[in-house]
């Protein structure tokens, strides 16, 4: 039993870094309304934190093999504290984004790498199977709870409670720091590649900026950017100068390593056929999770109007069967390859986004919608319980930090880019909608269908159908018969732009069954760095 004491610890840690999400996921409205802002600027609060994991997951994973993962584990664990406490207490939007996105993102960029280590270095292997397992299904766990828990007391209580719960669980790791045993210190200390953070950072962030403002600029044509090139929306060239940062920073690692500097990642890692199809599948299941879990808040309490609590209820499903998943990832093993289990639960995560894609309309079917969210949490679960694992037992010891921040990078790059692509669609989707069925619609004259037009240009938020109608009934130059019909149009436009964004999901879910050749296909193992390059790779 005391072997598992570190596994209570760093399972802990995983499980509060994913209950926040979750929490800010279900309390999208209430957030609205406490801040007096737009869905778009919480999805934008939300991206970030994402992004800012996404952007130094590399660094924290080097900062481990720099000063010891241990204790950059505890430097992490404060600063994400400080970050909570100043959640807790937020006045404005900015300071939620402070605190939250931006100081608290750090705080997990430096747990999580160390975490993936730390849990490499201690168990060995099918301890080690189960330790991911274990993980994994407490990062469910923390998507189980945090719904619930979040949408509770964000409806009864305040949802800053839940942030100043954090600190002191915080706190409560920080004392049980004993049972983690010390790792060995590095051979030598690498150096900090300064020029590589600035440039991997720089680039993640205005690929992921491009994209997050992708609705409200446009792709090609522009809708209200704060400026044009050459007269086309500026999407598309930043993505481009993010690319090339990006291509920068890969040219900069080669430079550095042909000098015989330290790196801030190995490139030799991507030779590692393994490592490769573990981080492109993490990423895409994280793009698909997090978007999905933006949408269908926005479905159950924008469409449906429900409230927190209600919002968090209805997700239980998911999260009660992705725990159970996610914990079953060593006896899975017993009866198939981890490449077979990924398929399958590639597979099922298709099956539940189209029963999904079936399900939402305006009237809520609860038994239908429930076993959708079953499914798909089944899915879910069925990546968890074997990717981790899949990636660390892929490396060397010497590489599990490096492997670790690649790890965590591949999934908050994915839940950023989730979140902000997913966001983009459902924006668009339903600006092109109700524009549509505006303009065609012989009850709404052209006048009004000509005043929508521009507002939808504008810049349209996802919002309740009766603040739509309340903002046409404060416009005496438009009749009620004709407010009425827009309200229609914008209701039914609603119902196809959160299909449109689960369909993205879907096609995203399929074509990641194409990046899974390369994981290991002996069953009741997964393949280790000896045999993870190589012609006899692929199982």
């Amino acid at each position: 039993m005391n072997r598992w004491k570190t596994l209570v610890v760093l399972g802990t840690a995983q499980f509060l870094m994913v209950l926040d999400a979750s929490v800010m996921n279900v309390s999208i409205s209430q957030l609205v309304e406490d801040f007096d802002t737009e869905v778009t600027a919480i999805q934008a609060v939300i991206t970030l934190y994402t992004l800012v994991m996404a952007a130094f997951m590399l660094t924290g994973g080097r900062l481990g093999d720099m000063y010891g993962r241990r204790r950059v584990f505890v430097v992490g664990l404060v600063v994400y504290a400080v970050g909570s406490g100043l959640t807790a207490v937020a006045p404005t939007v900015g300071v939620l984004a402070l605190g939250w996105s931006v100081i608290e993102g750090l705080g997990a960029a430096l747990v999580l790498p160390a975490l993936a280590a730390l849990v490499a270095g201690t168990y060995q292997g099918r301890d080690r199977a189960v330790a991911y397992g274990v993980v994994g299904g407490l990062a469910g766990a923390g998507i189980a709870v945090g719904p619930l828990l979040g949408g509770w007391v964000t409806t009864y209580l305040t949802w800053r409670l839940v942030f100043a719960g954090e600190v002191v669980l915080v706190v409560a790791i920080l004392c049980l720091m004993r049972w983690v045993p010390p790792q060995p210190p590095p051979e030598r200390r690498p150096r900090l590649d300064v020029a590589g953070v600035v440039l991997s950072a720089s680039g993640l962030a205005v690929v992921v900026l491009a994209v997050l403002q992708s609705g409200s600029w446009g792709w090609v044509q522009p809708r209200n950017p704060p400026f044009t090139v050459l007269g086309f929306a500026p999407t598309l060239f930043a993505v481009a100068l993010g690319g090339a940062l990006i291509y920068a920073f890969c040219l900069h690692e080669r430079h550095r390593e042909g000098k015989g500097l330290d790196p801030l990642v190995s490139l030799a890692l991507f030779d590692n056929r393994t490592l490769r199809a573990g981080l492109a599948t993490l990423f895409n299941q994280n793009t698909v999770l997090l978007g999905l879990f933006f949408v269908i808040p926005l479905y159950l309490q924008v469409v449906q109007g429900l409230d927190a609590f209600e919002t968090g209820l209805r997700l239980l499903p998911v999260s009660i069967t992705m725990l159970a998943a996610s914990m079953s990832g060593s006896l899975l093993l017993r009866f198939a390859s981890p490449r077979t289990i990924v398929r399958a639960g590639l597979l099922v995560l298709v099956a539940a986004t189209l029963w999904l894609i079936a399900v939402i309309g305006p009237e809520l079917s609860g038994g239908s919608f429930a076993g959708a969210m079953a499914l798909l949490g089944i899915g879910m679960g069925m990546l968890a319980s074997q990717l981790g694992n899949t990636v660390q037992s892929s490396v060397r010891q010497e590489e599990r930090s490096e492997a670790g921040g690649l790890q965590y990078t591949a999934q908050n790059l994915g839940s950023s880019l989730g979140t902000a692509l997913i966001g983009a669609i459902l924006i668009g989707a339903l600006a092109t909608s109700v524009t549509s069925r505006i303009e065609n619609d012989p009850r709404v004259s052209a006048a009004v269908a000509e005043q929508a037009g521009v507002r939808v240009e504008a810049g349209l938020s996802f919002v309740p159908a009766d603040q739509v109608a309340a903002a046409l009934a404060a416009q005496p130059e438009v009749p009620p018969e004709e407010a009425a019909a827009v309200v229609e149009s914008y209701q039914d436009a609603q119902i196809n732009g959160l299909k449109a964004a689960v369909l993205a999901c879907t096609g995203i879910t399929a074509a990641a069954v194409l990046f899974t050749r390369r994981l290991p296909a002996v069953r009741g193992s997964t393949a280790g760095p000896a045999d993870s390059r190589g012609p006899g790779a692929d199982g």
